[in-house]
C-alpha cells in the first residue's frame, strides 16, 4: 500500500451531499444495490453475486468505516441515504494507466445508484472532494480511468476538467486514461 498522502477528510460537505468515511448499518442495502446492479456495474466489471457482497460488507460495517484510504459513501446530506461511493486514493503501480514516472497518482473514481443518475451528484460530489484534496496536498496529476465504451462518464469527466490522454486495454475492454492537475481544483 502506497506511504503516499491522500485525502485525510473523514466527512466532506457539499450542497446537496456528505461525502463520509462512516459506514451505518442504514447504508447496507443501498451499497448491496450499488455491487449488484447490472447497469451501475456495467462498466466496472459488472455486479457481484449478493453472498458475496453482503458477507464483504458485514466485515466493513463492523469496523464502522471505509477500509481503503481515500474511499468515501456519497450520501444525501439532508437524508444521509446512500447516494454511490467516490475513491480519492492512489493508483496501483501494477497496472497500466499512469502519467508519472513512480505512478501512484491520485485516481478519483466514483459509482452512483441508478436512482441518482442524471441529477449532477457525481459532478458534485467529485468537485467537492477535488477541492478539499487540492485545499489539503500539493499540486500533482490526478487521473480517471473509465472504459473507453462509457461515454457519459468520459463526458462527466471532460466536464470536471480532466482530458484523455491515452488509451489501453485493462479488465478485458479498452481504457480511456485522463488526467488533470490538482492545483486547477484549488478555490
Amino acid at each position: 500500500m502506497s506511504q503516499l498522502p491522500t485525502l485525510s477528510a473523514t466527512e466532506i460537505l457539499s450542497e446537496r451531499l456528505l461525502l463520509r468515511r462512516a459506514l451505518h448499518d442504514t447504508d447496507r442495502e443501498g451499497l448491496i444495490e450499488l455491487e449488484t446492479d447490472p447497469e451501475v456495474q456495467a462498466y466496472t466489471g459488472g455486479p457481484r453475486p449478493r453472498s458475496e457482497v453482503e458477507q464483504h460488507l458485514d466485515a466493513r460495517l463492523t469496523a464502522s468505516a471505509t477500509t481503503r484510504p481515500g474511499s468515501y459513501v456519497i450520501a444525501d446530506n439532508t437524508t444521509n441515504r446512500v447516494i454511490g461511493t467516490l475513491m480519492l486514493a492512489r493508483r496501483s503501480t501494477d497496472g497500466p494507466g499512469h502519467v508519472t514516472e513512480d505512478g501512484e497518482e491520485l485516481e478519483l473514481g466514483y459509482v452512483l445508484r441508478r436512482s441518482a443518475w442524471g441529477a449532477g451528484f457525481a459532478f458534485e460530489a467529485a468537485t467537492v472532494a477535488l477541492r478539499a484534496a487540492a485545499d489539503e496536498l500539493p499540486d500533482q496529476p490526478v487521473v480517471l480511468v473509465t472504459q473507453t465504451a462509457n461515454k457519459r462518464a468520459l463526458k462527466l469527466a471532460a466536464r470536471l476538467g480532466f482530458r484523455p490522454i491515452s488509451t489501453f486495454e485493462e479488465f478485458g475492454a479498452e481504457q480511456t486514461l485522463c488526467t488533470a492537475p490538482l492545483s486547477m481544483f484549488k478555490i
